[in-house]
């Protein structure tokens, strides 16, 4: 609080005086009057120098602090819910924010660089921003006062910024591994890696750059390829939703207690088999890991992986790393689907599920040779172009369990294609190549028009029953391998499971971070866009870890955004919102967030700008 005398002149001459308290407001001026105490030429009656009088007074007052709060107002008096003004909720992803040390980071790079905005202050807003308000970057910005703390740039700062962010990727990455590995206890003993797209609603590829000689051609390689420059990332590819619209591909490396550890970007028509060996390779290097266990789903599986993972016998995977993948049943050869089948080897147990309840396991589990046919680029090309393939046997851990639970999936899963495909042999004029996807299997003799995509021939349909009596006998079985010999059948399992957790964390960049469709046109803003992605996640999961996982992060966030401070009087802001997850923040955080009243120097020490 800051009281002064202040003297108002008036058009017709006179002077009139009042005790102000001047303070700021999210860096603008703001006074509220204390006493008014009349016209000067009034006050002369009474006193001989009413300006110098009432000046020592105020001195006076803020000697002997006779300026208080209403009696009304009491600072320890708990929150309850009212309507808001600026978040404070932010203040708990802040201190995490504070962890990775990305502040001195962007000082540093804004002294190497002399950028004209703090780079620090437009990446925590937007970061910030991701978690609580997602949004284009314009709407983002546009709401940015939204937050106590000044955010004093422009959408033109921002803009340029974005341009710049992506030369801070790797840095980032390996900053908030070496500020976390230790304070957060995070464990590599398992590395869980998935892909997933985003879709942007326009309607043309990305173009790639080819390298151009002096006479304007394009230069080719030594195979007679194109030498491209630089990718275009926006490609049509199989998206999983079967939207036509380009998309660009994401690999996300987790680590064993569910915190991101990497991503890469990649072009949404490249096959994702090919993505998981660099982004490995690259982060144990970055991070000076040491053995880690691949875990990864049957998408991923390929001969090719496993062998630049764990070498080519169970004796190489302990020195290297370790894999454990999905394995296709019903795409897997006679022989596996026989062993799956054969039920007098099975064993039955009870066991605690996740839920706490009692589960039934049904498994087995056997090491057998797997024959892998291996990608040799030194052995030159087949006919038809592709590299030429070497033939390895490999020792590897088996395993199979049947679920009920699964089984009846299944069931219904297929159900439903069938019903669908026996509308198509009955409808043919309702379908096309597009509307019959996944029925395709179950109907025999279907074919489609290359040009137009309609049904070529609908006189000879009909429900493709062997294979849907070849699918049942496999309901409910699902099979892992990995090179993991040693490992139980219930750790395989347990370890596998931890999947789930890749698959809900893609799920949150998509529903509570709202990051498809992707309102970024460039290729500098698309990466500055997931890298603003890839942050806030890995504070949402520090920040679980905190929080012991006790409650939903839809939750969390909710309260989060929820709780804010209205501007009340003087410095004084009252709390509009409180609820059993800020009491909890309060407690694990060892912070005051209980307070209904609270003054602009305690909101700053609790943000730390």
């Amino acid at each position: 609080m800051s009281l002064f005398l202040k003297k108002a002149k008036y058009k017709n001459g006179r002077t009139f005086l009042s005790i102000v308290d001047g303070f700021r407001i999210k860096g603008k001026v703001k006074q509220n009057v204390i006493e008014k105490l009349g016209y000067v030429d009034i006050l002369e009656k009474e006193y001989d120098n009413p300006i110098e009088y009432f000046t020592n007074v105020v001195e006076e007052m803020k000697k002997v602090n006779k300026f208080k709060l209403p009696d009304y107002i009491n600072l320890d008096e708990k929150a309850t819910n009212d309507i808001c003004t600026f978040n404070l909720g932010y203040s708990v992803l802040k201190l995490i924010y504070n962890d990775l040390n990305l502040k001195d980071f962007f000082t540093l790079e804004k002294r190497k660089k002399n950028y004209n905005y703090d780079i620090n202050s437009i990446f925590s807003m937007l970061v910030f921003s991701r978690i609580l308000y997602p949004g284009s970057l314009y709407n983002m910005v546009e709401n940015k006062n939204i937050f106590f703390e000044p955010f004093n740039f422009s959408y033109n700062d921002v803009d340029r910024a974005s341009d710049y962010f992506i030369n801070f990727k790797n840095d980032i990455i390996k900053l908030i591994w070496e500020n976390t590995k230790d304070k957060y206890k995070r464990d590599t003993s398992c590395s869980y890696y998935d892909c997933t797209n985003y879709y942007f609603e326009i309607e043309y590829n990305d173009d790639d750059t080819y390298e151009i000689d002096a006479n304007g051609d394009v230069v080719k390689d030594d195979k007679g390829n194109p030498v491209i420059l630089d990718k275009g990332l926006r490609k049509r590819g199989p998206e999983k939703n079967h939207r036509p619209d380009p998309i660009v591909e994401m690999g996300l490396l987790m680590d064993n207690t569910g915190i991101p550890l990497s991503y890469d970007l990649f072009p949404g028509n490249e096959s994702e088999k090919l993505s998981l060996i660099p982004i490995l390779n690259r982060t144990k290097a970055d991070f000076n890991l040491g053995r880690t266990i691949v875990v990864a789903d049957r998408g991923l599986n390929t001969s090719d992986n496993i062998i630049k993972i764990a070498g080519t016998s169970l004796e190489q995977a302990l020195k290297n790393n370790g894999y454990v993948y999905g394995q296709s049943v019903r795409g897997a050869d006679e022989e596996f689907k026989n062993w799956v089948l054969k039920q007098d080897d099975y064993i039955t147990e009870k066991i605690i599920g996740e839920n706490g309840k009692e589960i039934i396991f049904k498994h087995k589990s056997r090491i057998h040779p797997k024959t892998m046919y291996v990608t040799r680029e030194d052995k030159g090309k087949t006919k038809a172009g592709y590299d030429k393939k070497e033939t390895i046997n490999v020792d590897q851990k088996q395993m199979v369990y049947y679920s009920q639970k699964y089984a009846d999936k299944q069931s219904r899963d297929r159900e439903m294609v069938i019903t669908k495909a026996k509308d198509l042999i009955s409808h043919p004029e309702k379908y096309n190549r597009s509307t019959s996807y996944g029925v395709s299997g179950y109907v025999n003799n279907l074919k489609f028009v290359k040009k137009t995509g309609e049904i070529a021939d609908a006189s000879n349909l009909s429900l493709n029953l062997e294979r849907i009596e070849e699918e049942k006998k496999y309901d409910g079985y699902y099979s892992i391998v990995t090179s993991e010999e040693k490992l139980s059948d219930i750790e395989i399992r347990n370890i596998y499971r931890g999947l789930a957790k890749i698959e809900e964390t893609f799920k949150i960049t998509k529903s509570e971070f709202n990051a498809r469709p992707v309102y970024a046109w460039t290729k500098e803003h698309i990466e500055a866009h997931f890298l603003i992605c890839f942050v806030s996640l890995v504070i949402i999961r520090l920040l679980q870890q905190k929080m012991n996982d006790k409650y939903s992060l839809h939750k969390t966030i909710n309260s989060l955004k929820k709780y804010n401070y209205t501007h009340y009087i003087s410095n004084i802001y009252k709390n509009t919102y409180k609820d059993e997850i800020i009491d909890y923040l309060q407690e694990i955080f060892h912070i005051e967030l209980d307070k209904k009243y609270i003054t602009t120097e305690k909101i700053k020490n609790l943000l730390t700008y």
